[in-house]
């Protein structure tokens, strides 16, 4: 298995400098990862840096509190595939689903989604969940809200959470979704031994800042 192919090479700290944001494009073409997820601003050189390469350019949306009112996240969707972007990984409005207004929280991903395809019909859209806040029946739910609003991935978390990815949440979210959406796990994946089990468990993307550290 080339675990490179899955995953998401991440620099998303709100102190990351530009220098930062170059070194991690480095490592992402170095390694030859799915993608370089960074942050909204950071996408205009990201494009920049891996123009030509296979690395697709991932970036945040409504990032990391998923509470920017649903007209502004899909506009800066919509800005961050006209910048550059192939991939975005959006948070749901965690309040709302916590509230129980699945609509508005469908809605949500559905704007994003449809914003995003506006601009580039190719662009993959992954609903991050924040799983720690979410009980196992929430995260089930919101699983079939994002099927539902046209995503093509669902994630377990920002990384800025009390917990990040689990074996169990994984295997939920995989169990709920099936085949037909890809899963992606993230926040607090230290090791390729971690790696692996939760690719075994039923991640296809895998999130990491410490992809050097892991792979060599």
């Amino acid at each position: 298995m080339n675990l490179a192919s899955l995953i998401d090479h991440s620099v998303l700290k709100p102190t990351s400098t530009v220098q930062d944001v170059k070194d991690g494009a480095a490592i992402a073409l170095k390694y030859q990862t799915a993608a370089y997820c960074i942050r909204p601003s950071d996408v205009p050189l990201a494009a920049k840096l891996l123009a030509g390469s296979e690395v697709k350019v991932c970036t945040v949306i409504g990032f990391p509190h998923g509470t920017t009112d649903t007209t502004s996240k899909a506009f800066e969707a919509a800005e961050a595939v006209r910048n550059g972007a192939h991939e975005v990984d959006m948070v749901i409005n965690i309040g709302w689903m916590l509230s129980g207004d699945l609509v508005a929280v469908e809605d949500d991903i559905r704007q994003v989604v449809n914003a995003a395809r506006a601009v580039n019909d190719t662009t993959c859209i992954k609903v991050i969940l924040e799983t720690a806040f979410l009980s196992k029946e929430q995260i089930v739910k919101a699983c079939e809200l994002s099927e539902s609003a046209g995503a093509d991935f669902v994630k377990t978390s920002t990384g800025f959470a009390p917990e990040g990815a689990t074996f169990e949440n994984i295997a939920l979210m995989r169990a709920t979704v099936g085949e037909r959406l890809g899963v992606k796990a993230s926040g607090g994946i230290r090791t390729l031994e971690q790696v692996e089990a939760l690719v075994a468990a039923g991640a296809s993307r895998v999130g990491l800042s410490g992809t050097s550290e892991i792979l060599s």
